[in-house]
């Protein structure tokens, strides 16, 4: 009986359980995870904080998940070390497991900069996990004053999740625009208006000098009062288990089609790797949870000794703030198509007759019509790409594309 080892709990940790099952329904899995809790999904964290959902709500699979899947879990373990020889993983406790395929799913971890006085600073906290969120509601009241330290995907989403439980929230961060990985000028700056009108404070094009009690000194000189701070910079994928037996990382850990490291019998997956960009062709970390599952299910599948590739993902964001949506994705090269409506803006880039990428904010609708194209790379001669620009739908494809579409 084949004798699996998954490293993790998340998306891509529950794709492998369930892409291994797909071909193998006897085979030992055991799954060994830091974080004590039943999966769960972690964009839902600051839906917590809102009060738009719960604990139980944001479980990613049923309470029964592991017993069906007969996997054996080990829940608030840490594992510090793999033998690539032996093929064993060891514990923080001593154990050591046995495995003959093993999937490493760690994720990612918050990144801290060196901040002066931050270690003074008694109420401090990250938000990636259910117990950051637990942690941070804790700390808050009505009264409280928050500042965070980062405007990027994860600070804004806290800003969500308390903004209407606290007395005040400051944003700072080092760049001159909110989300700045994700969005370009026009589209930042309608999120960031979106925000302040919520009541939010940005200092962008600015840091934290020093922490001095209960004020950050801001290098412009500001001053911004707090009671309690968050860091929420950016994160850093967890290669070490990888990188310490001479595993090929970058950024992170370099995985080809079917998920395989380039250690023999070593996977890996979700938010730790990174995979091929098809529409990009370059090798980058797609941090989103369905790219996470698919790469896992992938890895689980040819584990099990079967046949899958992971070879027509893209760089991809669907997120929203107090529902003002987003979704984001591709390349952001070529010539590009604008346009802006009030609070609704789209930005299309294309190149070589081909949909290279594309920014919606407020109007989403079909959005999957572009990402459509840009996965399957189509020669925009053969559809109306005038009035794709102007509307996605349909109508802008020959009857056979219109089929296929529907047929999916």
């Amino acid at each position: 009986m084949s004798k699996y080892v998954i490293i993790g709990n998340s998306a891509a940790a529950i794709g492998c359980v369930e892409g291994i099952r797909q071909i193998d329904k006897k085979g030992d899995i055991t799954l060994i995870a830091s974080e004590p809790h039943h999966t769960y999904s972690r964009p839902l964290i600051s839906y917590l904080l809102y009060g738009k959902t719960d604990e139980q709500r944001m479980k990613y699979r049923p309470n029964d998940f592991y017993k069906k899947n007969k996997v054996t879990k080990k829940l608030g373990e840490t594992v510090v070390s793999i033998d690539k020889k032996n093929k064993t993983v060891t514990l923080k406790s001593g154990e050591v497991i046995g495995y003959e395929k093993l999937m490493v799913a760690t994720g990612s971890n918050p990144f801290i900069p060196p901040m002066e006085g931050l270690d003074s600073v008694k109420n401090k906290f990250t938000f990636m996990t259910l117990d950051d969120a637990k942690a941070l509601e804790k700390a808050i009241s009505k009264n409280t004053r928050v500042l965070i330290v980062g405007a990027g995907l994860i600070g804004l989403k806290c800003v969500e999740g308390i903004l209407d439980r606290v007395a005040s929230v400051d944003v700072v961060d080092l760049a001159n625009r909110v989300l700045p990985s994700i969005l370009d000028e026009t589209g930042s700056e309608l999120v960031k208006k979106f925000l302040e009108k919520k009541g939010v404070r940005f200092y962008l094009n600015d840091s934290v000098e020093k922490f001095d009690k209960n004020k950050a000194i801001l290098k412009s000189g500001k001053s911004v009062g707090y009671d309690v701070v968050v860091i929420a910079v950016g994160v850093r994928p967890n290669i070490s288990l990888i990188k310490d037996i001479g595993g090929k990382c970058q950024r992170a850990i370099i995985t080809n089609n079917k998920c395989e490291t380039s250690i023999k019998d070593i996977y890996a997956a979700g938010d730790c790797t990174e995979s091929i960009d098809c529409a990009s062709g370059e090798y980058k970390v797609m941090a989103l949870l369905p790219n996470a599952y698919m790469q896992g299910e992938t890895a689980g599948i040819n584990m099990a000794g079967g046949t899958k590739l992971y070879d027509n993902a893209i760089l991809m964001n669907a997120i929203g703030f107090f529902g003002y949506h987003m979704i984001t994705a591709g390349d952001y090269v070529g010539e590009t198509y604008e346009s802006l409506d009030g609070e609704n803006y789209k930005k299309l880039f294309y190149k070589d007759n081909r949909l290279m990428g594309f920014i919606m904010i407020g109007d989403v609708m079909r959005a999957g019509i572009y990402t459509s194209l840009i996965k399957n790379k189509t020669d925009l001669n053969t559809i109306d790409f005038e009035l794709i620009k102007e509307k996605p739908q349909l109508m802008a494809f020959s009857k056979k594309k219109r089929s296929e579409f529907l047929a999916k």
